[in-house]
């Protein structure tokens, strides 16, 4: 699957915007350093070969005064210019980025486990919690607080067009914040080495509008519609026996949360923590055979005959 791309050039929110043009400053100031370096580099090949390896490797005595010290002393004075205003520039972003909100428009917590991202999303009352995985979904124009919880080893949440990287340590709570100024699909990825499948533990931040996020948040909290056809009946069972050990599905018996909650499954874009887009055959193979996709992730080759297979996957459908 071609997904979408970790665009660090870009920012789409206020915390990223902070850091953006840190960063184009110092890709320039870096490719202007290594394009000198190149020319006088190619300056001495063809000094050397004009003159000889004989000039460049003369005695020379050692004398006071000369050129040489000017180039040092000039070279310098160049140098920490740029350093200079590094160094500023670099303590204003973290002066702006650095603490998380006050007063957020919304706070989730995220868990990453091996391989993939629980999102919690609180509420006044139990009635109004729900969980989802690997998609987020935040309102634009809006603070939103993000608490990371280490399930395992040591993960790092990082959203280059809203936000920097903060590490999810176990035993902690690290708080970070993201914030999106326009609806749009975000891609996150874990930039902390967490194991045999860490690149294939990816997630997409949603920006929707404020209307849009509070019609998708009823939206979650329904449990999940009974099944209407016998394919689907005869999957709700088999998932039931065979996958609700791991998996949470709300108003079934289903209700472990070993693995990702499968609750609303269809109404996200991307499936196996952004391996692959959420198609029928992309959810029948991963279903069937996850090991093929993601060798070493936690959740074991099913091996359903093609009339379970079918069936189990009749189900999942009707998670919308």
């Amino acid at each position: 699957m071609k997904g979408p791309t970790l665009d660090y050039l870009t920012s789409s929110g206020e915390r990223a915007a902070a850091v953006v043009p840190l960063t184009w400053f110092t890709l320039i100031v870096s490719i202007v350093v290594c394009c000198i370096i190149a020319v006088l580099l190619w300056g001495g090949v063809r000094r050397t070969r004009r003159y000889g390896v004989a000039v460049e490797t003369r005695a020379v005595s050692v004398e006071r005064g000369g050129d040489g010290l000017g180039w040092i002393k000039w070279g310098l004075a160049i140098s920490a210019v740029p350093l200079a205003i590094s160094l500023v520039w670099t303590m204003a972003a973290l002066g702006h980025i650095a603490g998380p909100p006050r007063r957020p428009g919304l706070t989730i917590d995220v868990t990453p486990h091996q391989y993939w991202w629980e999102v919690r999303y609180s509420g006044p009352t139990a009635a109004n919690i729900f969980s989802t995985a690997n998609e987020i979904h935040i309102p634009t124009g809006k603070r939103v607080l993000v608490r990371l919880h280490g399930a395992d080893v040591i993960h790092s949440f990082w959203v280059p067009q809203l936000s920097g990287k903060t590490d999810a340590i176990p035993g902690q709570v690290n708080s970070s914040w993201i914030a999106a100024d326009r609806p749009g699909r975000y891609f996150g990825q874990c930039t902390e080495f967490c194991g045999l499948e860490h690149a294939k533990m990816a997630f997409e931040v949603v920006a929707d509008t404020p209307a849009a996020f509070d019609q998708w948040r009823r939206a979650q909290l329904q449990t999940a519609p009974p099944p209407a056809t016998p394919a689907a009946q005869r999957g709700l069972q088999y998932f039931q026996y065979r996958c609700a050990l791991c998996h949470a599905v709300r108003g079934t018996l289903a209700a472990s949360h070993y693995g990702p909650d499968l609750t609303h499954l269809m109404s996200r874009q991307l499936i196996a923590s952004g391996a692959l887009t959420n198609t029928r055959g992309n959810l029948a193979g991963w279903v069937d055979a996850p090991q093929r996709v993601k060798p070493g992730a936690l959740m074991p080759d099913q091996k359903l005959t093609g009339q379970q297979l079918n069936d189990v996957v009749a189900y999942l459908e009707t998670l919308k």
